[in-house]
């Protein structure tokens, strides 16, 4: 894992494919971005932009390579889409099991959604 770099990049129209066997869902993120290494897809990040905000709906990394900072490194790629969209709060409405990932992300719980700032 040391020394790779993950390729980051949109989601597009010809990945579905690809994203429903790695997601094993039928429909799969219509907006999001995706992480590979060594062409391998291992992360998915599914997204929502609103008129303020930029919305997580979920986020994805194969479980082999789960505490290698590709979730990290997939959410400061999030946090650079924000920013060009010039959309100043990150929000996740149900953080589910990864709420200690969100925290140590820099999200911060508003009630029931995980927000941060960008």
């Amino acid at each position: 894992m040391k020394g790779l770099r993950l390729y980051v990049r949109p989601i597009e129209a010809t990945d579905h494919p690809a994203l429903r066997d790695f997601l094993g869902t039928a429909a799969p993120p219509a907006c999001g971005l995706l992480g590979k290494l060594l062409g391998d897809l291992v992360a998915v990040v599914d997204l929502e932009i609103t008129g303020d905000a930029l919305r997580l709906k979920s986020i994805f990394v194969t479980g082999e390579l789960r505490r290698k900072r590709i979730g990290r490194a997939m959410m400061r790629e999030v946090e650079q889409l924000a920013a060009k969209l010039e959309r100043r709060r990150i929000i996740v409405d149900d953080a589910g099991d990864a709420q200690e990932f969100f925290r140590r992300v820099g999200f911060e719980n508003e009630g029931d959604r995980w927000v941060r700032v960008v």
